[in-house]
């Protein structure tokens, strides 16, 4: 495997915590922990299990099996976050986690198993895995937000209705090689 599958898995990663960011950013602290219903997931318990989930699978991810004794699970679907900056802190720290643990890996790793849930896991199967189950949450997270702020919804990729516009602005542009996350990535 070379740098460049890792490369870009880093932007993949990126590009959902951006998601994240971004609709944090819109939305109050009330809406933060908003439930639909209360077996139903508000934003922050998806963060919550997220940040477990990722200190479980990257916390000495090339050595220890991703499902760490430690881990309390059923824990991170109760609603034990109460401010926006413990939902920022968990969020903060699961990702920098990942990233870490992501930077940790050399080309000779690449031959390596993993375990998660004691069924072993080539580094790519492991990484994929993982960068499916937080696009998950994510889309979720942004679905949520997205239905709290209605007409106040900032688009975080094209607009409905503005597909045309930026497929002009694209093709008037000189080609390029990019990641697809990239326009997403600098957008402000």
């Amino acid at each position: 495997m070379d740098s460049n599958y890792l490369s870009s898995i880093v932007k993949q990663f990126s590009y959902y915590k951006m998601l994240g960011d971004k609709t944090f950013a819109q939305l109050s602290d009330e809406q933060l922990f908003w439930q639909y219903h209360p077996d139903s997931n508000s934003i922050a318990i998806i963060v919550q299990h997220l940040w477990g989930n990722m200190l479980s699978r990257w916390t000495d991810f090339l050595t220890t099996d991703g499902e760490k004794e430690s881990r309390r699970r059923d824990a991170e679907f109760e609603p034990d976050l109460q401010t926006r900056a413990e939902l920022l802190e968990k969020w903060e720290a699961g990702w920098a986690c990942l990233f870490q643990a992501l930077q940790t890996i050399t080309p000779n790793d690449w031959g390596r198993e993993v375990y998660i849930r004691n069924q072993a896991h080539s580094i790519t199967d492991a990484i994929n895995r993982q960068l499916a189950h937080y696009a998950y949450h994510v889309g979720q997270i942004v679905w949520v937000g997205k239905m709290l702020c209605a007409d106040n919804w900032v688009s975080l990729s094209i607009p409905k209705g503005k597909s045309g516009t930026f497929n002009a602005e694209k093709f008037a542009q000189s080609k390029h090689k990019a990641h697809f996350t990239d326009e997403f990535l600098s957008k402000p």
